[in-house]
C-alpha cells in the first residue's frame, strides 16, 4: 500500500488522540511539480489504485507508470481521462476494470504486472496548486509468471479532428499482447448526428482493410440507433464492460456543444496482435440531401492494451494548452 502523507490543512488535527489514530491520506502537489506515488522494489502485481482531487483539475494531473526502471512510461495519461471522466465533470462509471463513484472516488482494477520494480508518477502540469491530492495503490509482491504482459495506457486528442481525416487512437506498437480497451471523450462541434464513423482495428500488417471494422461508433460501445433513449433523449448506461455514460448538455449562455464520455473494455472479448497494432475511430454526421459529413470534433482517447516489453516510443505527449477543457 502506497500513499499516506500528511499535509498541513489537517496537521494536528489528532494531537488529542495519540499514535495510531488518522491523518490526511493527501499531499499537496504543487503546479510544475512530479511526486511519486508508487516506489515498489521485487516482482509483484498492483491490484487496485484509488485517488482523487477536485474535478477541474482532472487533465492538470499526469500519471505515469514505470516498469522494471523503464526509461519511457508504459501509461502516460491524465488522471480523468484514465478513469473514462475527460470531461472535468463528476459521472459515475460503473464498470468492472474502472470504477467511479459518488463524488469523484476513482478505481482500477486493471492488473499491472511488474518483474522488478514499479514505480507510479503524478505530475501536476498546471498553474494552480492542488492543495488535497488524495490517493491508495495496493499491491501484492507475488511471482509473476514468464508471459505475463506488462499493462499499458496511452492518451491522444484531436481538437479538431481534421476535415476527412480519422482520430487515430493507437498507433506505432510493436510487440505481442492483447488490446483490452477504449475511452472516448467526445465533443460535436455541429448539430445533428455524430456518430456514424466506424471504428476501426488493424492488426499484424494490416494496411488498407483492418482486421476488425465496426459498424457504427455507437453500436461499438454497445448501443444502437444513436444512443436514443425516452423521449428523443440520450439513454445513458454504465455496465461492467460497456458505457455511454456521460452526457452534458450546453444550456446557458456562450456554453460549448454537447460533450460526451463513453467506453468500451474488451475484457472478455480482447483483441489479440502478434506484432502490432492500430486503432482509429472516423468523425462522421450527416449533411444535406442525404450525404455524410466529415466532422472536425474534439476527441479525446484512451487506449488500453498489454504487451511485452519493450514498447515502442510514444508520440510527443499534449502541452498544457492542448490538454485544455475548454
Amino acid at each position: 500500500m502506497a500513499g499516506m502523507s500528511e499535509t498541513g490543512i489537517s496537521a494536528g488535527c489528532a494531537r488529542d488522540l495519540g499514535k495510531g489514530w488518522k491523518i490526511s491520506p493527501a499531499i499537496e502537489l504543487k503546479a510544475g511539480e512530479k511526486a511519486v506515488l508508487a516506489d515498489i522494489g521485487g516482482q509483484g502485481l498492483i491490484q487496485h489504485i484509488w485517488m482523487t482531487c477536485a474535478p477541474h483539475l482532472w487533465r492538470n494531473v499526469i500519471l505515469r507508470f514505470f516498469w522494471d526502471d523503464e526509461p519511457q512510461a508504459s501509461v502516460e495519461c491524465p488522471m480523468g481521462d484514465f478513469f473514462c471522466c475527460g470531461w472535468c465533470e463528476r459521472t459515475i462509471v460503473n464498470a468492472l476494470p474502472v470504477s467511479v463513484m459518488t463524488a469523484g472516488g476513482m478505481n482500477s482494477y486493471w492488473s499491472m504486472p511488474f518483474r522488478t520494480a514499479a514505480r507510479i508518477e503524478a505530475e501536476n502540469v498546471g498553474g494552480e496548486t492542488i492543495p488535497q491530492f488524495f490517493y491508495q495503490i495496493d499491491y501484492s509482491l507475488t511471482e509473476v509468471p514468464d508471459g505475463m504482459a506488462y499493462f499499458h495506457a496511452q492518451f491522444r486528442r484531436s481538437n479538431p479532428v481534421k476535415y476527412k481525416e480519422v482520430h487515430t487512437i493507437l498507433d506505432g506498437v510493436c510487440g505481442r499482447g492483447q488490446y483490452v480497451g477504449t475511452y472516448l471523450a467526445w465533443q460535436a462541434n455541429s448539430n445533428g448526428w455524430w456518430g456514424e464513423g466506424e471504428v476501426k482495428f488493424y492488426l499484424d500488417g494490416d494496411r488498407e482493410y483492418p482486421t476488425i471494422c465496426g459498424t457504427g461508433t455507437e453500436d461499438y460501445f454497445g448501443g444502437a440507433w444513436a444512443f436514443e433513449g425516452e423521449d428523443r433523449q440520450y439513454g445513458c448506461y454504465s455496465a461492467p464492460f460497456l458505457g455511454f455514460h456521460q452526457v452534458i448538455k450546453p444550456d446557458g449562455f456562450l456554453n460549448a456543444n454537447t460533450r460526451f464520455g463513453m467506453y468500451r473494455f474488451h475484457v472478455m472479448d480482447p483483441i489479440r496482435f502478434e506484432e502490432d497494432i492500430k486503432v482509429n475511430v472516423q468523425a462522421l454526421g450527416w449533411r444535406s440531401e442525404g450525404r455524410y459529413l466529415p466532422l472536425q470534433d474534439d476527441i479525446a482517447s484512451v487506449a488500453y492494451w498489454y504487451q511485452t516489453e519493450p514498447h515502442a516510443t510514444y508520440p510527443a505527449f499534449p502541452s498544457k494548452d492542448e490538454l485544455e477543457v475548454i
